[in-house]
């Protein structure tokens, strides 16, 4: 259901909205501006393992805390120019979130319930401002269907979509009836919003200009690979007899027989028989340093001798090269351009609905955070201090 609410969100100004709502991204982060991300490698390519980082050690008390009471809600939760929201429709939305995030009501202290309706609360505030704003929108059914379609064209079936959704305790019906308000409320904020999002050429010239940096990439490889797997608790003897297999498939590579056609016979890889082994560019810590050395020490067009790594015996043919550099303005302008008008229009979203709630008559029955402990001067033990 999180993959069906985030395609559904980023249909619509919600999904603006309810950003709106949380912590932006920390000081320091820059956008995603390159124009060649990388594709997902399958699970059998070899990818570097990212280290686990450990937590922090947790320590058991001695006796357990006394739990505290759960939040009691008054109801109405909140007045929104003189509409209510309940108390069940606050719980309502808590509950699914809960589910759709795979954690637990019962799991969750009294606290984190109490901040959790906190922030629902103030998205049905915002829904339901928007929601009154732009009941007199209309959008045609043959738009809502293809919505539809498109985001269940992101799951493997029809069935699987359906599952999804009432496993988060919804129905198609309603998942229909909710992307439609979303729609809705999309038009609605397209319109108010205007020009407001405009972005010039100059405008993505002069980021590129002032973040050169962010637009440099590494040195980068094309290849191409055949693997032979060879598993973790196989013995020696089968590693050199995968390795006679991985031999005879290089000698037929340097023989000049096509490399991809060579991968979808042979490859032991999960996706090589539509990939014909191709892994794209990809820059040295990508891979597991075995792979890499190899890969980044060959020449354009050569076959390598089966090279060893934790997933098996791999023959390696490097099909280009790119040096380190910076991307050129015009690779990434389109993009650059994309991700300012997106940045307008997120500004432009939180400006109206700030102006929306500050306007607005609202009353909200939950107690709002309690305010940190001022901190306290050292006491001095010192005579006249």
């Amino acid at each position: 259901m999180k993959k069906i609410l985030s395609l559904a969100l980023s249909l619509s100004a919600v999904a603006a909205m309810l950003s709106a709502c949380k912590p932006s991204q920390p000081a320091g982060a820059t956008p995603a501006a390159s124009p060649s991300p990388q594709a997902a490698a399958p699970a059998a390519t070899p990818v570097a393992t990212p280290v686990a980082t450990p937590g922090t050690a947790s320590t058991t008390p001695d006796a357990p805390a006394p739990v505290a009471a759960a939040p009691e809600l008054k109801d109405p939760v909140a007045v929104v120019n003189g509409e209510k929201i309940s108390k069940s429709e606050l719980e309502e939305a808590f509950n699914s979130a809960v589910q759709a995030s795979g954690a637990k009501v019962d799991d969750l202290t009294p606290d984190q319930k109490l901040e959790g309706y906190r922030q629902l609360l103030d998205e049905l505030i915002l829904d339901k401002l928007v929601s009154k704003a732009a009941e007199g929108v209309t959008v045609p059914q043959t738009e809502i269907d293809a919505e539809v379609a498109k985001i269940k064209g992101q799951f493997p079936s029809e069935e699987e979509f359906n599952k999804q959704i009432i496993a988060a305790g919804q129905s198609p019906d309603k998942f229909t009836d909710a992307l439609k308000k979303m729609l809705q409320q999309q038009k609605w904020m397209e319109g108010q919003v205007g020009d407001k999002t405009a972005v010039a050429d100059a405008d993505a010239k002069k980021f590129y200009d002032s973040n050169t940096k962010e637009f440099e990439e590494p040195e980068t490889v094309k290849a191409s690979h055949i693997l032979i797997l060879v598993g973790k608790d196989d013995s020696e003897d089968v590693a050199k007899q995968k390795l006679e297999v991985a031999k005879k498939a290089a000698a037929r590579a340097k023989k000049g027989e096509d490399f991809p056609k060579l991968a979808k016979e042979l490859s032991e890889e999960p996706g090589a028989k539509e990939s014909g082994g191709d892994l794209g560019f990809f820059p040295k810590d990508q891979m597991v340093p075995e792979f890499s050395e190899a890969a980044f020490n060959q020449k354009v067009g050569q076959i390598s001798e089966p090279v060893r790594t934790q997933f098996g015996w791999h023959v390696i043919k490097v099909t280009e090269k790119k040096p380190a550099g910076v991307v050129p303005y015009e690779q990434v302008k389109k993009q650059l351009l994309a991700y300012l008008k997106a940045d307008k229009q997120r500004k432009a979203v939180q400006e109206l609905l700030k102006s929306m709630r500050d306007s607005a008559k609202i009353e909200n029955t939950i107690p709002a955070p309690a305010a940190p402990a001022m901190p306290q001067p050292p006491v001095s033990d010192k005579p006249g201090a």
